[in-house]
């Protein structure tokens, strides 16, 4: 039996597809390749190039295949654009999620891991977050997972489509073997694009507001080396195959680090002093996500292996260094 992973050409998917596959795994990847990149699928895993919204091409993928489970990070997650272009997050994020739980159905499989946020809290209760915590988000991506994530628990009852919701912040880092990393175009997440400062493809990095309530006037974020994150949905897999009963799960390592600290720390493992620049902030930005992962870590016996952001960003430079042009070589 297979695990299908959507969107396992993009960033986080392609790590998870790496494991799954170091663990024996049959892995069968679905991806548009409209920001994935093929790549960053390892060999040994099957590929399709569609779209979940594509039903005969679903189809295809699920007679072609014996599909036990679904993990699914097919989705636009960029939090300005969503306030920018919030239907367009609608289509891609809950009408394309959708299209797979109707596939879901239609070919008879129970089990989803769904890949959501902690953008779908909004500005937190308290620090860190808890599951149990409010759910209301300040941007229309954070909204769009939490539209999911309703939907999931109405699919459990009326189709018994077991879930496990797994909601985190930033991923970062790249595998150990060196083999994949990330490589969005354009480039939005905080890290590479401060990397990209002694690669010399820009002069400065901007932070976005420094008069958020923190410590140092910067945003604070939770952040999780991919490879953790990828073995979280791995365990939650395991879970759906154990007991088949659905979950949510904050995933993070419970302490932040301001976005002045991590440019200061890219600082130390690169050498470079990288320039920064203090402009305005971003629509729908909370000032502080930190989750609190003891859930998982408890139920599911989650053990990050990377929760040094020093450790986290030389495996990011090692990436980058060697592979400035991400996977156009």
């Amino acid at each position: 039996m297979a695990v299908l992973v959507c969107g396992g050409a993009g960033y986080i998917g392609s790590h998870t597809v790496a494991e799954l596959l170091d663990k024996g795994e049959e892995v069968v990847v679905v991806d548009n390749l409209q920001k994935g990149h093929r790549d960053a699928v390892l060999e040994g895993a099957k590929l399709y190039v569609g779209d979940l919204r594509d039903e005969a091409f679903m189809d295809t993928v699920f007679t072609e295949n014996k599909i036990d489970s679904v993990i699914d990070f097919a989705a636009d997650s960029l939090v300005g654009e969503s306030c920018v272009e919030p239907l367009k997050y609608y289509e891609n994020n809950v009408y394309g999620t959708m299209c797979l739980l109707k596939s879901m159905e239609k070919h008879e499989v129970k089990k989803i891991v769904f890949s959501s946020t902690a953008a779908t809290y909004g500005e937190p209760e308290s620090i860190p977050i808890q599951e149990s915590d409010k759910t209301e988000p300040k941007n229309p991506y954070g909204e769009t997972k939490l539209s999911v994530e309703k939907m999931l628990k109405w699919c459990d009852e009326a189709y018994n489509i077991k879930h496990v919701v797994l909601r985190y912040f930033n991923a970062c880092g790249a595998h150990k073997s060196g083999e994949i990393g990330e490589d969005h175009s354009p480039e939005s997440h905080l890290i590479p694009l401060i990397l990209q400062v002694p690669l010399g493809k820009r002069e400065k990095i901007f932070v976005f507001g420094d008069d958020y309530p923190t410590e140092d006037g910067s945003c604070i974020r939770d952040y999780i080396h991919v490879t953790d994150l990828a073995d979280a949905h791995i365990l939650a897999v395991e879970k759906l195959r154990k007991d088949n009963t659905s979950a949510t799960y904050n995933l993070g390592n419970g302490k932040g680090f301001s976005v002045k600290e991590v440019i200061e720390i890219a600082r130390k493992v690169t050498g470079h002093p990288i320039p920064a620049e203090i402009t305005d902030r971003r629509a729908g930005d909370p000032a502080v996500l930190i989750a609190s992962s003891d859930r998982i870590i408890e139920e599911l016996g989650w053990n990050p292996r990377y929760d040094d952001l020093e450790t986290i960003i030389a495996s990011a430079w090692q990436w980058h260094k060697n592979n400035p042009e991400g996977f156009e070589k």
